[in-house]
């Protein structure tokens, strides 16, 4: 009499946001690498955990979010310390396709990320902000500047991001959909130096995000002025790094990524002036 086994089924690991989703409900934001035991078999974190650096790699306009974010997830977390490098996205990539150690990526668009996936330097991705562009000009905005049009007068010193950075490819896009040339004095690695040249008076106006624009009226440097024709708003993915997947830092980097998509990181970047992804 022959024996039938049963057939083998293959299979899949879960998507990242499935995962991270988990993390989420299964209340696992506690790092398994950090947590220690007492005699009675309790969790001590606080008195046994072993300290943790992670190194986040992140597009500049998130600096500030991530800032506030990196501090409660630290607090969160017992031993762990955020160290943040912001940059061009694509200067990132560049960064670590070079060699230079992070656990974690979060870049300002999905062109920039792809990059890094296809060079298998980030295995996975989820997006967790938008963002879209605005002008910015001095305080007041003394040369009346109404949107997009005004960005082709030959009297304006304007500033924008060079187009391999997300938010010049952005302004690229956006100004040819709409049929407008622009001659920019300067194009800048990224769009805090941008917002930059006309905060220190260097320049009359600068194509940035809607978030760089709050942080200067907050700050009293800057105002910002709606560009006033269609646009489509950039998407941010974050994803732990080939490094960081197989490194010391895993649990605390997927906790990380975890956190900023979760309802504690989204709040933080809904007050800074990000959307839903």
């Amino acid at each position: 009499m022959s024996v039938r086994r049963p057939r083998e089924r293959s299979v899949r690991p879960r998507p990242l946001h499935v995962r991270l989703a988990a993390l989420v409900a299964a209340g696992t934001f506690a790092v398994a690498a950090l947590a220690g035991c007492s005699g009675a078999g309790s969790p001590t974190p606080s008195a046994t955990a072993a300290p943790v650096t992670l190194t986040v790699f992140a597009a500049a306009s998130l600096s500030g979010p991530f800032d506030e974010i990196g501090t409660a997830f630290g607090a969160a977390h017992p031993g762990v310390t955020v160290r943040y490098s912001y940059g061009g996205s694509s200067d990132l990539v560049s960064q670590l396709a070079s060699g230079a150690p992070a656990d974690v990526l979060a870049t300002a668009d999905e062109r920039t990320m792809q990059q890094a996936k296809d060079k298998s330097l980030v295995p996975e991705s989820a997006l967790f902000a938008t963002n879209q562009l605005a002008i910015l000009v001095a305080p007041k905005n003394p040369l009346g500047i109404t949107g997009a049009k005004d960005l082709t007068r030959s009297d304006l010193k304007l500033v924008v991001c060079a187009p391999q950075v997300p938010c010049g490819a952005a302004t690229d896009r956006t100004m040819q959909a709409a049929g407008i040339t622009i001659k920019p004095v300067s194009e800048e690695s990224n769009v805090t130096d941008a917002a930059g040249k006309v905060t220190s008076g260097q320049a009359d106006a600068a194509v940035v995000y809607t978030t760089d624009v709050a942080k200067a009226e907050a700050a009293g440097t800057g105002t910002g002025v709606p560009l006033g024709v269609d646009q489509t708003p950039n998407r941010y993915p974050i994803g732990v790094t080939a490094t960081g997947a197989s490194g010391p830092n895993t649990a605390t980097a997927e906790a990380y990524v975890a956190y900023v998509t979760a309802a504690e990181g989204q709040a933080v970047l809904a007050k800074a002036g990000f959307g839903k992804p």
